[in-house]
């Protein structure tokens, strides 16, 4: 159930409908927080408001939060506390996202010059909240509980680059890692329907997006509500499209990663050889306090599929240290892994409790110190992982998207299928477009990118 709540319309404020409407935007936190931004805006913009670049050149200020980093809700109340006296001066503004859903009126207390709080479920509703807006009402609360079936649509997505472009395909989580706060905040699982995923990357196509990202909580647990296409299927039917040359898609969930997701990025050239799969921890034990779902036997089972592609397919992962319970043993064995596996890229974190979530019962008893350690040990690993996996590079010759330049260096900056950064000189005397591709041959590497001429 949504719920949608107006406060009064104070008399003196009436006058706010004849002022000028301009917006200013700050988004915290992951990719899907970026898209949701895209589509706020183009809903702001099609109201007839107007982007600015600060603070103070706005009329209405909005932060799209995040609540999965150690003390997010207080980052927020910081920026809030930063620009209230913009407040004096007229200036409304709104919270939405992770944090506005999980904290709730409560951000009416601690900041109460805030107008709107809203969570994602109720952004196809931000027409109604800013027509509210402009009428004068002091407070507008959209929340949803976990049941909600609200997703956000919209032809009016503001895609900030030309050339690569989002799709969220599934909304929500109902895995309730122990650790994690977003089945709280985002609601339930939602997918859309197969058929608007595709017109929607047929319109990306004819618009010339020649990459397209699916997005979701945990992508690949993907139900099409018309029962048409899996997950795979889709994947494959979105690199099909004319026009697109990649196709990405995070984050995925080990419980729900089928080896035909291996098989359509074999079966289908445009679909990127990169998986991101997050494993969290080596031991299995520790997976079990996560409430993950799969034991470390389990994942490794997928690695094995991914391995065994015809293609090269690059891994990456999520790893969280210090968890309560994990020993030191718990910790080797997630060591072990990044050994047995050779990702190419690890997201490390130290464990901090979250609200709303089973781990806040749970004694944290593993002192900050021990899990700044292990932090950096699992990263030292990594890092000399990487630094063998990007050297083996050197002298392919890689197809890179051009994303921009490093005048200083006079370096062209790119992007592999694998989702590798190159760096990269041309002799040509015109700089490549962006968004083009070429080929560049690798002669350097760096355990975080790589180095190369155009071929």
């Amino acid at each position: 159930m949504a719920t949608f709540a107006i406060a009064d319309v104070a008399p003196e404020d009436r006058s706010e409908s004849n002022r000028a409407r301009t917006f200013y935007i700050e988004t915290f936190g992951c990719q899907m927080n970026v898209h949701d931004s895209e589509k706020v805006i183009g809903t702001l913009e099609h109201q007839g408001y107007t982007r600015v670049e600060t603070e103070e050149a706005a009329d209405l200020i909005l932060y799209n939060t995040c609540s999965i980093r150690d003390k997010a809700e207080q980052k927020v109340f910081n920026r809030l506390n930063d620009y209230k006296s913009l407040h004096k001066q007229g200036k409304r503004f709104a919270v939405l996202g992770c944090v506005a859903q999980q904290e709730g009126e409560r951000i009416f207390e601690r900041a109460p010059f805030v107008s709107i709080v809203s969570g994602s479920a109720s952004y196809n509703r931000l027409p109604e909240m800013l027509a509210q807006l402009q009428q004068g009402t002091k407070r507008i609360t959209g929340l949803d509980d976990r049941q909600t079936e609200e997703t956000f649509e919209t032809e009016f997505t503001a895609r900030s680059n030309p050339h690569r472009g989002y799709i969220t395909i599934i909304e929500g989580c109902d895995k309730f890692c122990a650790y994690c706060v977003v089945p709280y905040t985002r609601g339930k699982e939602r997918s859309r329907s197969s058929t608007s995923v595709l017109a929607e990357a047929r319109r990306m196509a004819d618009s010339g997006y020649t990459e397209i990202q699916l997005l979701g909580q945990n992508v690949n647990s993907y139900h099409d509500l018309e029962g048409k296409k899996s997950f795979a299927e889709l994947l494959a039917a979105v690199g099909e499209i004319p026009g697109i040359r990649r196709v990405r898609f995070t984050t995925s969930h080990p419980r729900d990663f089928t080896r035909d997701i291996v098989q359509a990025i074999d079966a289908v050239p445009s679909l990127c050889d990169h998986v991101h799969l997050p494993v969290q921890s080596g031991s299995s034990h520790v997976l079990k306090l996560m409430q993950r779902e799969y034991t470390r036997e389990q994942y490794m089972e997928r690695v094995a599929w991914i391995k065994g592609a015809r293609r090269t397919i690059s891994m990456t992962t999520d790893i969280i240290v210090g968890f309560p319970g994990e020993t030191a043993t718990d910790f080797e064995q997630t060591i072990d892994l990044l050994a047995e596996v050779e990702y190419d890229g690890v997201f490390g974190f130290k464990y901090s409790p979250r609200p709303n979530t089973p781990a806040l019962t749970m004694p944290d008893s593993i002192p900050d110190k021990e899990k700044s350690l292990r932090l950096q040990v699992l990263l030292d690993r990594q890092r000399e992982t990487q630094r063998r996996n990007y050297a083996r590079h050197i002298g392919d010759v890689l197809e890179v998207m051009v994303e921009g330049y490093n005048t200083s260096r006079r370096q062209i900056v790119g992007r592999t299928s694998q989702n590798k950064t190159v760096n990269f000189t041309t002799e040509q005397p015109i700089l490549p477009a962006q968004g083009s591709y070429l080929s560049v041959r690798i002669t350097q590497s760096f355990p975080n990118s790589l180095v190369g001429e155009a071929v």
